[in-house]
């Protein structure tokens, strides 16, 4: 047996050791230790570097080569200021020496039937959902390639909490929208917190879904992650009261059991996108 520490069982817990010593876990190891980076170092990280790292990302897979994502690095720092006043208690974002938003970019695919007098027939929620997906594949290529270089990263979904203003403020025309923030720096820590996941047998399915004994497993996993990671404050106890055993699943009830971006969709669309 491998390290019986392996980040893989400090992920996964002891129902996932065998895969420790399978082939290719060695390379595979500091994929499965990382962690986000909230605390960065107050070095400048060179622009060159940046290039690059976007460079990286955008060669990640998109769909049919469409390529609809782009990348906005924040160089202005009145303008990094004010996308970071937008993100409501993220002040921590602040700091970061780099900050870009990944958006999804439908509109050069409908230049490109302008461009060539061809009809755009699929104006539907597909549009919408590939440009998304190939951003969100970007950003997770950006973040590898980041760690790769010995920056740490923190993806920011809260971009999307006042999408209209970020929108305005980065100059996004029709049919370009921001799909989540990512904070980069070199990392004060070179030990990153490894988070808890959800065991593999509960998302992981061999040939159809199954979601048998879902509910222990989901208790499971919270015992569990309480040991390892336990939360160090509830989340709204003015409007939820305390629990005496507060795990993943009621803080992410609690997190879901109020109203997030409910006028997304309706940005969206004015964006131009049918979401039929």
């Amino acid at each position: 047996m491998s390290n019986p520490h392996s980040p893989l069982i400090d992920r996964y817990g002891h129902d996932a050791e065998h895969l420790v010593d399978v082939a290719g876990y060695s390379q595979l190891s500091s994929m499965i230790g990382r962690g986000s980076c909230r605390s960065f170092q107050q070095t400048e990280v060179a622009p060159e570097l940046i290039q690059l790292l976007c460079a990286t990302a955008l060669a990640s897979p998109t769909k049919s080569d469409l390529q609809q994502r782009d990348i906005v690095v924040l160089n202005d720092p009145v303008l990094k200021t004010e996308i970071v006043q937008l993100l409501s208690g993220q002040s921590w974002i602040a700091e970061a020496p780099c900050l870009l938003v990944f958006c999804g970019n439908n509109r050069r695919q409908r230049r490109v039937h302008q461009l060539r007098n061809r009809p755009f027939v699929n104006d539907h929620l597909d549009a919408f959902f590939n440009a998304a997906v190939d951003a969100g594949v970007a950003l997770s290529a950006f973040v590898i390639a980041a760690e790769v270089v010995g920056l740490g990263c923190c993806p920011i979904s809260a971009i999307r909490n006042a999408p209209d203003k970020v929108s305005d403020l980065l100059g996004l025309p029709a049919h370009v929208f921001p799909v989540a923030g990512i904070a980069v720096g070199y990392p004060t820590s070179t030990r990153p917190t490894v988070s808890p996941r959800l065991p593999l047998r509960a998302t992981v399915h061999t040939d159809r879904y199954n979601e048998d004994n879902i509910d222990e497993q989901i208790e499971a996993y919270d015992a569990r992650r309480d040991r390892q990671l336990p939360y160090k404050q509830q989340r709204r106890a003015d409007l939820f009261g305390t629990s005496t055993r507060y795990g993943w699943s009621e803080d992410k009830a609690r997190q879901y059991a109020q109203k997030e971006r409910q006028n997304f969709g309706q940005f969206i669309r004015a964006k131009g996108f049918d979401l039929t």
